[in-house]
């Protein structure tokens, strides 16, 4: 069924319903952890468009959790991170079938691992509010460039919100808003550049299921969590996650791991 014998379909359904699972806890991570796990036995392509209508939906449900004033709220509060990221997906997209596989990995495994690392060494990094709105714009730029290639868009706006110190439903909130607007524009973009098509469409939507089951579960771990907590399993996870896509890159350059 959708071209994987029986054991790699039931391995994408576990690995979609825990990543829903992350998801629904954390906030985000999805398509990060679905691209690095699926990625180590589906081409880098096929991965990308597997993971594109979980994204949507999950991030539906996310970003109305608290209702629709919330989330208009959050839109207008981030509008400069959002404005760039739906601009700037489009125009990498079309690059997602002709950038080398190894590079699209390392493009976001380096940064947000670098990143977290400095986070979990006790290093603060704390933007000043009057930079804010050019911190919005640089870290929406690279999140719309990284994201058309690699379906992978938050890693920017969480080191956005961390340096904000942002309250944790605000986090959960805004981050349900933006990655539900770039899932929108990546989802359009990639029915045009032809990785969403009528072979890969199904699989993608077959995984819509495990995912909204896995967030359903994941609500629960997090309404448990308090703040610190809460972010320093966010900086574990990006860790982790980045480590993962730098292994990958380096899998396909040939280099030993």
């Amino acid at each position: 069924m959708f071209g994987l014998d029986p054991f790699h379909l039931a391995l994408a359904i576990a690995i979609t319903l825990f990543s829903g699972f992350v998801k629904g806890a954390i906030g985000f991570a999805m398509p990060m952890i679905m691209l690095s796990a699926l990625g180590s036995f589906l081409p880098a392509q096929q991965a990308v468009a597997a993971v594109i209508l979980p994204v949507l939906l999950t991030n539906i449900r996310q970003a109305l959790r608290q209702g629709w004033r919330p989330a208009a709220q959050a839109t207008w509060a981030y509008r400069w991170h959002i404005g760039m990221v739906v601009l700037f997906i489009p125009v990498s997209a079309f690059f997602a079938t002709r950038v080398p596989q190894w590079l699209m990995y390392a493009l976001i495994g380096v940064p947000i691992t670098l990143y977290a690392g400095w986070q979990l060494a006790g290093r603060s990094l704390a933007l000043p509010i009057h930079h804010r709105r050019r911190a919005e714009i640089v870290t929406g730029i690279i999140g719309g460039l990284v994201g058309g290639i690699s379906g992978i868009w938050g890693p920017p706006l969480i080191v956005l919100l961390l340096s904000l110190h942002a309250p944790k439903a605000e986090q959960m909130r805004v981050q349900g808003v933006v990655f539900f607007i770039g899932a929108v524009v990546l989802t359009a973009a990639h029915l045009q550049s032809g990785l969403l098509n009528a072979q890969t469409l199904p699989f993608s939507a077959a995984l819509v299921v495990p995912a909204i089951v896995g967030m359903g579960l994941g609500y629960l771990a997090h309404d448990r969590l308090d703040v610190t907590q809460f972010r320093r399993w966010t900086l574990v996870l990006l860790v982790l996650t980045g480590l993962n896509l730098v292994r990958r890159a380096l899998e396909l350059l040939g280099l030993p791991v």
